[in-house]
């Protein structure tokens, strides 16, 4: 009889916490990755492609041996594959060519709050008072960050797209829940995989890379004031933000419970945040800093309470999509 996150032993559980860190530091350089091929002449599209066509190539010997949850499971694995692979990352992608990369993940991690309003208007079941109380602060910071009192500083066409993302986030959050259930739960390696495949077919219509200016990923970009080769953020995009950060966040869930998963993954947005200031250049300002912040804790306590030990049977538990299959961006 397996062990339950909850009572494994505490090497375990660190070796749970070092992948789950390794996961969300990987995910949160992919925006910093991908401005510089952008600027390039790449549209955000394009790049996204590259992203989930490489990964999705490097990831098919896992995809064949786990093909049984294709046949298994196809609409989940389709809705994974068009939500949480094609639909998060095409609308950040978008959201970042337009904004700073720190804001449209910060814009992005109101996902959790807006899982609180799905399930409680739209599946109406209950949510604890901490679960709101965590979704009003997020909101609350993300004001601070986007500065609604200048009527939005930010490119308002930038802001809907990161929206868009948190929004198909919230269509991750639910099947990455769904995969877990039933008699035969999906295997989170093969959701994982097929989700890239799936995203990566789709993104080929849509994105027409066939229409692309490649030609650029032969040449250099700036990063840091500096030159450098643009085959390298777009290998790290690939091996580290996707590949690396996929595979650790999914085995790192074998070793934590659900919500010290999602916890841990709310790094990725200081990670990107910090990355883009260092990398890129985009400074924000003191309160932007406070209200991402807000954004931060907010989601935190919108999972934390949401998936505490003392809520009712019938109270839903906020199962982070780290939990399940790590996301984004």
């Amino acid at each position: 009889m397996h062990s339950t996150p909850a009572s494994a032993p505490p090497s375990r559980r660190a070796v749970g916490l070092t992948l789950a860190l390794i996961s969300a530091v990987s995910f949160g350089g992919s925006g910093t990755a991908a401005k510089p091929l952008i600027e390039a002449g790449l549209s955000p599209l394009q790049v996204v492609w590259l992203r989930a066509t490489g990964a999705a190539l490097v990831l098919l010997p896992v995809a064949w041996r786990h093909r049984a949850v294709l046949r298994e499971r196809p609409a989940l694995v389709l809705g994974f594959g068009l939500l949480g692979v094609s639909g998060v990352q095409a609308c950040y992608f978008a959201a970042i060519s337009r904004i700073p990369v720190g804001v449209a993940l910060l814009i992005e991690y109101l996902g959790p709050p807006l899982l609180l309003g799905y399930v409680r208007f739209v599946q109406r079941r209950p949510v604890s008072r901490g679960a709101a109380v965590g979704a009003a602060v997020a909101v609350t910071g993300l004001a601070c960050v986007v500065e609604v009192w200048q009527g939005l500083s930010f490119d308002a066409v930038g802001v809907l797209f990161a929206l868009g993302a948190a929004c198909c986030q919230v269509g991750y959050f639910v099947l990455a829940d769904a995969g877990g259930r039933g008699e035969k739960p999906a295997d989170p390696l093969g959701m994982a995989a097929f989700g890239l495949l799936i995203g990566a077919l789709v993104l080929t219509v849509v994105a027409r890379p066939w229409q692309g200016h490649w030609s650029k990923l032969g040449g250099h970009v700036t990063m840091a004031g500096h030159q450098v080769p643009a085959l390298l953020p777009a290998a790290w995009m690939i091996l580290v933000a996707t590949v690396l950060a996929y595979l650790t966040g999914v085995v790192s869930v074998r070793h934590l419970s659900p919500p010290v998963a999602g916890v841990v993954a709310n790094i990725e947005a200081v990670v990107a945040t910090v990355t883009a200031w260092f990398l890129l250049d985009e400074h924000l300002g003191t309160l932007q800093l406070f209200g991402g912040l807000l954004v931060l804790l907010g989601a935190f306590a919108a999972q934390a309470g949401g998936s505490g030990g003392g809520a009712e049977p019938d109270q839903v538990a906020l199962d982070p999509p780290t939990a399940s299959i790590p996301t984004n961006v």
